[in-house]
């Protein structure tokens, strides 16, 4: 992603990006003015997504929104819905025991093991007609949380949330190739709430008035700021304790802050295993990490997106197992959660 800050870059693409920018507002102009059908359905679909390539932390705000339905009730009455990216299936799928990361994606995947009691997750390119499906499936569900759905215009959400990583904020990006926006800044029009992902604990009340007046050139929405929690590191099989040192392996858009975060725990990280984002793990790149874990008497420390891919790869031995730790990640707002829960359920109940 590093390119994509590069002043040269910029320049040179700059041509490319506005051809882009512009076919992309065309296209949005269609759905604004319903030449393309949008389509309105009886639950409540949440759109959560963002306007860059990713790595804004959709799928722990997912999880955050998850854990909300589910303490107000609403246990085994609410769905996600991604696109599954990743997966080696096509078409919508509802999730069962029978699924893996490979036939669901990764993130879908993790949900799924997570909640799999508690709601219904499902997978499906096409949305207009996963959202159907989900019905005729479970009558009974009144919620339906669509990952990454901003784009997708052809369903219109009863609540669009928009996320933007305090460290790469929208207004401060370019549209690609420049830059890693999938449209123009204005598109954060269509949000209902902005979510700044991954902030500072100690963010400055200035610092916050600075960006929320950044964002105002574009939207008067409310705009929440939100961080990441590291939670107690989880081992494979049991409650063992990891290891001092660790083999670190991440598949993440962003993996510094992780990587700092461990590095401030006390971890001594032997060896880093940086794939990109999504990685699909091979038989060979699951024997030079346990073969590096071996040799450094060291555990396997990863994320817990990599986790659920790791485990259920064909390639991976129990010995390997028994050496993979992992570590669990949770959405905290900084301020202002009840308000936006409240932001939440009044856009609902007009419905």
């Amino acid at each position: 992603m590093q390119v994509f800050k590069n002043k040269y870059w910029q320049l040179l693409m700059a041509p490319f990006s506005i051809l882009y920018k512009w076919i992309m507002q065309f296209r949005n102009h269609l759905y604004d003015i319903e030449y393309k059908a949008v389509f309105n359905f009886e639950p409540n679909v949440i759109g959560v997504g963002n306007l860059s390539m990713g790595g804004t932390g959709k799928t722990p705000f997912v999880e955050y929104l998850i854990r909300y339905f589910i303490s107000t009730g609403k246990s085994n009455k609410v769905a996600t819905l991604s696109r599954g990216y990743g997966r080696k299936t096509k078409g919508f799928r509802l999730a069962t025991d029978e699924d893996s990361a490979s036939s669901l994606g990764d993130e879908p995947f993790q949900i799924y093991e997570k909640f799999k009691k508690d709601i219904r997750v499902s997978v499906g390119e096409d949305r207009v007609l996963a959202i159907p499906s989900i019905i005729l499936e479970n009558s009974e569900v009144e919620t339906i949380i669509m990952d990454d759905g901003f784009q997708h215009r052809s369903v219109k959400p009863k609540f669009s949330i928009l996320l933007s990583d305090y460290n790469n904020p929208f207004y401060d990006d370019f549209v690609l190739p420049s830059g890693t926006l999938r449209e123009s800044r204005r598109g954060v029009r269509r949000a209902d709430a902005i979510i700044i992902t991954k902030c500072p604990d100690n963010l400055t009340d200035d610092k916050k008035t600075e960006i929320k007046n950044r964002i105002l050139s574009y939207t008067d929405k409310k705009v929440f700021f939100t961080k990441v929690d590291y939670q107690e590191v989880k081992h494979t099989f049991d409650k063992r304790k990891v290891d001092e040192k660790i083999i670190l392996v991440t598949g993440i858009a962003h993996s510094g802050k992780f990587k700092s975060h461990l590095i401030e725990s006390g971890y001594k990280i032997m060896t880093h295993f940086d794939f990109p984002d999504h990685h699909n793990f091979s038989k060979n790149d699951i024997q030079k990490i346990y073969e590096s874990a071996k040799n450094q008497n060291a555990d396997i420390l990863t994320t817990e997106k990599d986790w659920v891919r790791l485990i259920s790869h064909k390639g991976i031995t129990n010995e390997i197992k028994s050496m993979l730790f992992y570590l669990p990640i949770v959405v905290q707002f900084l301020e202002d959660e009840k308000s936006f829960q409240q932001l939440l359920e009044d856009s609902i109940r007009r419905t």
